[in-house]
């Protein structure tokens, strides 16, 4: 008989392994920097308020996408235990199967808040735009712009894969777009598109994306994660110039639903695992039988919808105080940038300051010089962002204190100093009184 192969440590490797190489050359200057780099992969140890420990380093958390501070709100926190006492900690039918009545509650409460005509919940803008899209467009055509988020993307590529046809158009060129609809395209047509743009901090000309998908006879899907909760209905007694309520994009710019599907989370504002859309109420009684998260998924945790429902509570009491000072805080911050000539991309005022680099290359110094001064960011390397956008994100949160404000002003001004930013020349930021 043959013996045995001897031991080795040596992990066997597939001659169909080398797909894995190919993807690590693609990835190379991320992989590099997620396996040296002590801002990427991190392990959060502890946090105390907006600070973040990360081994023996205390860190001011520039990184979280928090806006409002409601992870942190102690009256949210206190309501979660009476819920898990109801509901145990997580409901594992799928909603088509039996549905908890907080779900329906919430839908309830942000059918208000929105302004739409219904609401349908699932459990991530993931989910949404991988099930959502293909029923939406079925054989028909997908407009995506140019610089759509990736989940977006991947949920327009599932739908090509199911027979729909996918074109392009130039990011927020809605002339481009046009000239596309021109073209008359098969139906149904579905323009799918960012509200507030994620690494910008910018929002699009929505009127003008309304206006052809009313003209052409199409539906504009509009991801408004980051828009949602900080931004809102303007009023004569707004706080700020991010409005009121924090209802999104399309309630901000003044627009109605009609051939509009709103998309956004409250993971982001609402520090809560669960998603929504607001749509017609006959397009939301088809996605119930249409849309797979529903028909099989287990639903959100029973935290998270707590925290949802107290959360939207706290947001009529005092959301617009949070948000007046996010609007503070963060417009210190680019006044900041202004005085040093450092250039952003954010032309909104919104709560994400990008900060582009002149070499791509100093990403990982960069990194390592505001790791140490106690600064925490994201970072944006390549192929995250092309080589020119390559830089680092910082995200401004209600929760962040003045002081650790102050700091990273101080610190932006240290890496004038030790680097080379990208600058430029910018106009004045008008702030309302006191602010």
């Amino acid at each position: 008989m043959n013996a045995p192969p001897a031991p080795t440590d040596k992990p066997l490797r597939r001659k169909t392994d080398s797909w894995l190489d190919r993807w690590m050359d693609t990835v190379a200057d991320l992989a590099r920097l997620k396996n040296s780099h002590p801002m990427l992969d991190a392990v959060i140890d502890e946090i105390d308020g907006r600070k973040i420990r990360i081994g023996d380093q205390w860190l001011a958390d520039f990184a979280s996408c928090n806006y409002l501070g409601f992870d942190l709100d102690e009256e949210i926190i206190q309501a979660v235990p009476e819920y898990l006492a109801k509901w145990g900690t997580h409901p594992s039918w799928s909603r088509l199967l039996g549905s908890p009545v907080l779900y329906e509650q919430i839908e309830g409460k942000m059918t208000e808040l929105l302004g739409s005509e219904d609401c349908l919940l699932l459990p991530t803008i993931t989910h949404i735009h991988m099930s959502v899209i293909p029923v939406l467009v079925g054989s028909g055509t997908v407009f995506l712009d140019g610089r759509a988020h990736k989940t977006m993307y991947d949920g327009c590529m599932a739908a090509a894969a199911h027979g729909a046809t996918l074109q392009r158009f130039r990011h927020n060129d809605h002339e481009h777009l046009e000239e596309l609809l021109q073209a008359n395209p098969p139906t149904p047509r579905v323009i799918a598109m960012d509200g507030v743009n994620s690494m910008t901090g910018n929002a699009p000309d929505i009127r003008s994306f309304a206006k052809l998908a009313r003209t052409y006879d199409a539906l504009l899907y509009v991801d408004d994660a980051h828009g949602f909760g900080v931004i809102g209905e303007r009023g004569d007694d707004e706080l700020c110039n991010y409005g009121k309520r924090g209802n999104s994009l399309i309630r901000h710019l003044g627009e109605t639903y009609e051939n509009i599907v709103l998309v956004a989370g409250f993971s982001k504002s609402y520090s809560s695992l669960l998603a929504f859309l607001a749509l017609p109420t006959r397009m939301k009684d088809t996605l119930k039988v249409a849309a797979p998260p529903y028909l099989y998924s287990g639903p959100s945790p029973v935290a998270s919808l707590a925290t949802t429902l107290v959360g939207l509570e706290v947001n009529d009491k005092r959301g617009d105080q949070y948000r007046l000072d996010l609007f503070r805080k963060t417009h210190r911050v680019l006044r900041r940038l202004r005085e040093l000539g450092i250039t952003t991309p954010n032309l909104s005022g919104y709560p994400i300051v990008e900060i582009p680099l002149a070499n791509h290359e100093d990403i990982d110094e960069v990194g390592r010089y505001l790791f140490e001064r106690g600064i925490y960011v994201t970072l944006a390397a390549y192929p995250l962002v092309p080589k020119n956008e390559v830089g680092f994100r910082v995200q401004l949160t209600a929760a962040n204190q003045d002081e650790e404000i102050e700091l990273l002003c101080d610190v932006l001004g240290e890496l004038t100093d030790r680097f080379q930013l990208q600058s430029t020349v910018h106009e004045p930021l008008l702030l309302p009184q006191g602010a």
